[in-house]
C-alpha cells in the first residue's frame, strides 16, 4: 500500500480516487473526515489521501494523475454546433444543452 496523492480540498481528493477507480485501480481514502481533529493533531495527520490497495498499480496511477493534473495549453474556447453557445476550452460537452464537443 501507498500513498499516491494527497491535498487539501477534498474535492480534488474525489476527483483523483473516481479518475482511479474508473481505470480499475484499486486505492481508498486515509483521513477523510478527519478536518474535525483540527488543533489536536498536526495539519500534516489530517491532510485527505489517496493510497493505492496495490503497489503494481503505481506507474499507471502516477501517470493518469499526471495527465489529469496538466493545464489544457493552448485551448480555445469552442462554439456548441447545436444551440451555438460559447464554451470555455476546459468543457468537453456544451453546459448549456449537453451536447458533445466536435474535435
Amino acid at each position: 500500500m501507498q500513498k499516491i496523492f494527497w491535498h487539501h480540498d477534498r474535492f480534488r481528493i474525489y476527483q483523483i480516487k473516481q479518475l482511479l477507480d474508473d481505470h480499475d485501480i484499486p486505492n481508498y481514502i486515509k483521513n477523510e473526515f478527519a478536518i474535525g481533529a483540527m488543533g489536536e493533531l498536526s495539519p500534516m495527520d489530517i491532510m485527505p489521501e489517496v493510497w493505492l490497495a496495490d503497489d503494481e498499480w503505481l506507474s499507471k496511477a502516477q501517470k493518469l494523475i499526471s495527465e489529469f493534473s496538466q493545464p489544457i495549453a493552448d485551448s480555445q474556447p469552442w462554439q456548441c454546433a447545436s444551440c451555438n453557445e460559447q464554451n470555455e476550452a476546459n468543457f468537453g460537452v456544451c453546459w448549456q444543452c449537453g451536447e458533445a464537443q466536435h474535435q
